[in-house]
């Protein structure tokens, strides 16, 4: 009877282990940042920004939580644009000729500044203004400008948030003081060089403006 009863618990002990052991295996893959995402090559490295070599690729491979779709749409709907405006302005400091950037992102529009020595004024643009655009969601416009004197204008907006009393009329403002400067080349054969399309909802556009 002695021997059954401890055949039974050396069974059953087994068993739990082989269990504990199968999820350790499952969750080895899980993000620690993110159970949804699920990095093969790096486990423990989703979004790790200390973990910033400049010889690995990023992957990440993002399986969907049917029982918290809400919650997964408010993680992609974060979008730090402190960061955002950080990244463009280093990267726009690393073109060529391009001394000096400042960058400033709004709730829509992404408003660089620049410094520079290039002869060609809309070449440099063009880099600067993509570069840009390689950063932010792909629904925000584009403004840039070579005028080295609004860099103060747009720190001073830097001050205001979405909730600021005309904020928005002041931005616009500085908006067209901007695209006195060169924009650069349209972006495809739907949108003009800031990344507006053609009869957009938020801003209307004539056939005029669609030419290059």
């Amino acid at each position: 009877m002695k021997k059954s009863i401890l055949g039974i618990a050396l069974i059953t002990s087994i068993l739990t282990i082989g269990c504990q052991n199968k999820n350790t295996a499952e969750n080895e893959n899980l993000s620690p940042n993110n159970p949804d995402a699920i990095n093969v090559n790096e486990p423990n490295h989703y979004y790790n920004p200390n973990n910033n070599s400049g010889t690995n690729y990023g992957y990440v491979r993002y399986t969907k939580n049917t029982n918290e779709q809400s919650s997964n749409m408010n993680q992609v709907g974060t979008f730090n644009r402190e960061e955002a405006a950080d990244n463009i302005s280093k990267l726009s400091t690393a073109i060529p000729n391009v001394k000096q950037a400042a960058t400033l992102v709004t709730d829509k529009d992404v408003l660089v500044a620049y410094k520079t020595d290039a002869k060609n004024r809309n070449n440099a643009a063009d880099q600067v203004k993509r570069t840009a655009m390689s950063v932010v969601p792909r629904y925000y416009h584009v403004y840039v400008s070579d005028n080295p004197k609004q860099m103060d204008q747009i720190e001073n907006i830097s001050e205001m948030n979405t909730q600021t009393n005309d904020a928005r009329k002041r931005i616009d403002a500085v908006i067209q003081q901007m695209l006195k400067s060169p924009q650069g080349r349209k972006m495809n054969g739907g949108e003009d060089a800031n990344g507006r399309e053609k009869n957009e909802l938020n801003e209307p556009m004539t056939d005029k403006d669609m030419v290059e």
